[in-house]
């Protein structure tokens, strides 16, 4: 089967995604990797055929002034410029991917939910669609809260009012996209309930790699949705050099505000002051590429100021990660049975961070009342209490289980009525959750 794969250009789902797309490919299936000119060099690295979409909108270097703009986004503001974003790629994207969709014969579509609408394409063309859902995904039912707010889950009614409230604003959130697949829908003669956020998600597959185990307990989610785990598989990552030799016998802790939020710089200053306080810890703080590690003064002896690190090797060395809480860190640092302490800062950070403290994996402090002081505190509450890397440990062992990445293939494949023809992969037929 040839299967187009519909990627949000940042590395956060292009990394899943890409992962999804090798496996797909490995068990026999023509892929095609749809996405901005930008992310070309990342999908010929991983193997893979790339065919680019949107030229006109998002030239060559546009991806590197969105990461700029978004690194230095909090809270409500970050979100809003999100879903601006998410918009242009709606209306720029939909018109090129129906033409390029019928040039290259793809027999059918996987997309990712944050790329709202693109399956409008799909539903003209009248070929099958999967959604996946990269990073945490959407409850418009108000049954548990959306993924952008640190709310706690709870089954009360009150509850239930303010999910419904937080649905509300998800909705306003969406109008630009919505107005962009409403102009698509209309040209090509389509009829959407534009009234239900979830209209057009897949009746197929709606596959999400938050594990079963870390995500919010619910008894409302329709019939096409699983819970895979982590799409990873250890390849596909360029080696990064790091100072080894520096690294000493005391137990690591592992801090990373990820590839998009990390151009702040007093969370930086903040993480290296909390550190100063546990002299018996060793931190690697990673500060990406938008912040010089020389900026930073008076660094103690016990951090490591590092632009770019070997995060899987690191993880499985370290006994707490410091993280943003963006989803594909925190499953990362589980799967290895890693304690958290979180900074979430927008988009799905607070929905995550959630979670965190619901599984009691570690804890959380919102971005508006980050200071040292409260870190170190957190720090040393997770590091010094067993029962979170105990917790830790048995999602872990749940997330080895499941095998999400050859769930999550095997549950494509069955949704789409296809078998791979060739590869290694054995297939172990199709289970539920």
């Amino acid at each position: 089967m040839r299967i187009g794969v519909v990627s949000l250009p940042v590395s956060g789902h292009l990394n899943p995604m890409s992962t999804l797309a090798r496996k797909l490919q490995s068990r026999g299936h023509d892929i095609v990797f749809l996405s901005i000119p930008d992310t070309e060099p990342f999908v010929l690295a991983a193997g893979l055929k790339f065919v680019p979409v949107g030229e006109d909108a998002f030239p060559t270097g546009t991806l590197m002034e969105v990461e700029r703009l978004f690194s230095i986004q909090e809270g409500s503001g970050g979100l809003e410029f999100t879903f601006n974003l998410m918009a242009q790629i709606t209306g720029a994207l939909l018109r090129p991917l129906t033409a390029i969709v019928g040039r290259e014969k793809i027999d059918a579509l996987v997309f990712d939910t944050y790329q709202p609408y693109l399956e409008l394409a799909a539903l003209h063309l009248k070929i099958p669609y999967i959604h996946v859902s990269n990073a945490v995904h959407f409850d418009t039912s108000g049954a548990t809260p959306l993924c952008f707010f640190d709310w706690p889950n709870e089954d009360t009614s009150e509850a239930r009012a303010r999910n419904l409230e937080g649905v509300a604003r998800f909705r306003k959130l969406l109008e630009p996209s919505v107005a962009a697949a409403k102009a698509y829908a209309a040209e090509v003669d389509l009829t959407v309930d534009w009234n239900d956020p979830a209209t057009t998600i897949s009746k197929l597959a709606w596959l999400t790699q938050t594990p079963k185990e870390f995500d919010f307990s619910s008894s409302q989610r329709p019939a096409q949705f699983r819970h895979t785990g982590p799409f990873h598989d250890g390849l596909g990552r360029p080696e990064i050099p790091f100072p080894w030799e520096r690294l000493i016998e005391a137990p690591l802790v592992y801090a990373s505000m990820g590839t998009l939020q990390n151009g702040l710089e007093r969370v930086f200053q903040v993480m290296i002051d909390a550190a100063r306080t546990r002299q018996d810890l060793q931190f690697v703080i990673v500060v990406g590429n938008k912040l010089d590690p020389a900026q930073f003064m008076n660094v103690p002896e016990n951090v490591i100021l590092v632009t770019y690190a070997p995060q899987l090797e690191l993880l499985k060395r370290a006994a707490l990660c410091v993280t943003h809480a963006g989803l594909n860190t925190v499953v990362e640092a589980l799967a290895q049975g890693v304690p958290l302490v979180a900074i979430p800062i927008t988009n799905d950070q607070p929905g995550v961070a959630a979670r965190i403290a619901d599984k009691q994996v570690g804890e959380f402090v919102p971005f508006d009342q980050l200071t040292w002081n409260r870190l170190a505190a957190l720090i040393d509450t997770v590091y010094g209490d067993p029962s979170y890397r105990e917790n830790a440990r048995r999602i872990q062992r749940a997330i080895v289980k499941t095998d999400g990445l050859t769930l999550a293939a095997e549950l494509i494949e069955k949704a789409l009525g296809s078998r791979k023809s060739q590869g290694s992969d054995k297939s172990m037929g199709c289970r539920a959750d």
